[in-house]
This record gives C-alpha cells, structure tokens and sequence, in this order.
C-alpha cells in the first residue's frame, strides 16, 4: 500500500510541466540533494533548473511508474521517462531513491538508469560505438 504523501509525489511527477514545476518546494526541501548520470545538484533552485532543462530539450516529457517500494523514510520508484528527441520517440527505464525528511518532504533524490544502454546506445552516431564497446566487453559463455 502506497502511502498518500508517496501517490502525491508520483501524481506530480507523472503530470509535471514548466507550470507544475512551480510546486516544487511542496515536495522538496529548500536544501535537497539531486544525483542522475549527468547531474549531481543541491538546492531548490538547482533541481528546478534540471527540470526546466528537460522541458527545454525534449519533446513531451512524461514519467510512469512501475513499482514502489517504501521503508520508513525511504522510497524506491521504477519509471519510465517517455519523451521525443529530434522526432523520434524514446524510453528510460529507471528508478529513483528517494529520502524523506520529519516534514515529508525530499531531502535527497537519487536517480538509476544506464545512461549507455537506456540512451547513448538509442542514437545515432554514438550507438554504434556504445553498441561495439558493449559487444567488446560482453562475456561469452
């Protein structure tokens, strides 16, 4: 059973747009922490701006979520993050960390994904390098 704070968390996330973003501080705390694959920030304003630049770099971005796990004040999502890149369509499966102070707001989000496999190995160019470095390294039995 998913407590109502972690429903309301995934029901902003899964309807986030550069107008929802404005509640942000509803979720977050003033100090919180934020680590993916490319960014590690602290502070309202910082996360703000990774969100401001996913909307600004892709095309309709949307967050699913698979599973929740929740332990006191720790919860753990599965997502998919759904989102266009020059026309074409593209999906990362991921999850997050997510930490909660006393109040219940997040004081620490910490993002899963491979960014080689979910993404770099999906375009042009780069995949094909990414896709010879994982076949170069790929154990066979």
């Amino acid at each position: 059973m998913t407590t109502p704070q972690v429903q309301n968390i995934m029901a902003w996330y899964a309807n986030l747009s550069p107008t929802s973003l404005q509640d942000i501080a509803k979720y977050y705390a003033d100090e919180a922490r934020f680590k993916d694959p490319f960014n590690e920030v602290q502070g309202l304003k910082a996360i703000r701006a990774i969100f401001e630049h996913m909307f600004a770099t892709t095309q309709y971005p949307k967050f699913t979520f698979e599973e929740v796990i929740e332990q006191e004040s720790k919860v753990f999502l599965t997502w998919q993050f759904h989102f266009g890149l020059r026309g074409k369509s593209y999906i990362v499966k991921g999850g997050s960390m997510l930490t909660f102070d006393a109040q219940g707001l997040i004081i620490d989000h910490r993002d899963y994904w491979d960014a080689a496999e979910e993404l770099w190995e999906k375009l042009p160019i780069v995949g094909g390098l990414v896709g010879w470095l994982r076949r170069r390294f790929k154990v066979t039995i």
